[in-house]
């Protein structure tokens, strides 16, 4: 009868207590963030329930299950704590690394709720997150290392793989370099303030939104949806445009080609209307001029304000489109007209240009 309970009781009591102990933990962190609402950390660190389960269960496992006397068990009993004990190192990196994201994410929450620049915001983000990333890789390094040495094989070359790190390392260096290169540049662009996700950029031509940035590449997403995945070091390389940085307001132009003859004070009236009835238009400044001229047409220039590139891009649309359709109906004399001739006619000379018909013995000016 001992066989059957002491094994019941001691495998049975270890779940049990991990259970209570967790449960505990639960209830007084969701008092806690009931009490104060202001803190997401309480709330976030629920999140670390079940790692905290696994982690509290194989430790007292670990120290218990030799009670067991189960002969199967003692047989075992070097590759059953073995086993324990690898458990117990990978629930511990993952209680860690949920840990650390509830610690990052629930900082970052009480920064945006109560800063008021948006642009320091996203570069708190993106610093934020990738110190995030290099913790779960440091964690998840140092577990897969400890998790090696509880083999007594891994200890016995550990003097050996010491004595030629050295070598190694150059080895390692030469045939990374790539990845080490990008890994510090991912470092440079999070704390040098370079990049920050959520700013508007333009790389090889392509206009998009900063999505993703790792410790080795980033992702933008263009304006049509798109998703371009670049490493890292592009951007402490090579030149690329940041329209965020120094604040997301922007200036923008649309440029009309017009007949000489275009009421420019007219539309220097209609554009402010326009612009007035526009919410996309951040009214800090406007202004229609004429920049250019040809033997045919004129070019006139309206400068335009906007709060960021995509309300800029929609209000250029808007101007075009509007005073275009205004020229047409009110002053259709202004837009750009073609000069043209007869044809000569067929078999004569190219350059021969056909007579009047009123000219001549029998035209209205012969008479």
């Amino acid at each position: 009868m001992e066989a059957v309970l002491r094994p019941i009781a001691v495998v049975g009591g270890s779940i049990v207590v991990t259970f209570v102990l967790v449960w505990l933990i639960d209830r007084t962190l969701l008092r806690i963030d009931t009490r104060r609402p202001e803190t997401p950390l309480w709330g976030l660190l629920r999140r670390c329930r079940i790692p905290l389960q696994l982690m509290l269960t194989f430790a007292l496992l670990l120290g218990t299950y030799d009670q067991t006397r189960i002969p199967l068990v003692l047989d075992h009993a070097v590759g059953i704590g073995q086993f324990l004990t690898l458990v117990l190192i990978a629930a511990t990196a993952w209680l860690l690394v949920r840990a650390a994201a509830a610690i990052v994410d629930s900082s970052y929450a009480r920064y945006a709720a109560g800063a008021r620049d948006a642009a320091r915001v996203r570069r708190v983000r993106t610093q934020v997150t990738l110190i995030q990333r290099v913790v779960t890789a440091v964690v998840i390094v140092v577990a897969a290392a400890s998790m090696l040495l509880t083999f007594p094989q891994m200890r016995a070359v550990g003097t050996s793989v010491l004595a030629s790190a050295g070598l190694v390392g150059i080895v390692a260096g030469i045939a990374a370099q790539s990845t080490l290169g990008n890994l510090f540049a991912g470092l440079q662009i999070a704390f040098g303030d370079m990049v920050r996700i959520g700013d508007t950029v333009v790389v090889d031509g392509q206009w998009g939104t900063v999505e993703e940035i790792t410790l080795t590449f980033l992702s933008v997403r263009t304006w049509d949806e798109r998703r371009i995945t670049m490493p890292v070091s592009y951007f402490t390389s090579k030149p690329f445009e940041n329209w965020s940085r120094g604040g997301a307001q922007m200036t923008g132009a649309a440029f009309f080609h017009l007949d000489h003859s275009a009421p420019l004070e007219k539309m220097r009236q209609h554009l402010h209307e326009l612009l007035q009835e526009c919410p996309e238009w951040d009214a800090r400044s406007w202004s229609l001029v004429v920049t250019d001229t040809t033997p045919s047409t004129i070019v006139v220039r309206a400068l335009v304000t906007a709060r960021d590139a995509d309300a800029l891009w929609t209000l250029r649309c808007k101007v075009r489109e509007r005073m275009i359709e205004w020229l047409r109906t009110e002053h259709a004399y202004a837009l750009p007209r073609i000069t043209t001739a007869p044809a000569a006619p067929a078999g004569g000379p190219p350059d021969t240009v056909p007579s009047d018909p009123t000219d001549g013995p029998h035209g209205l000016r012969g008479r």
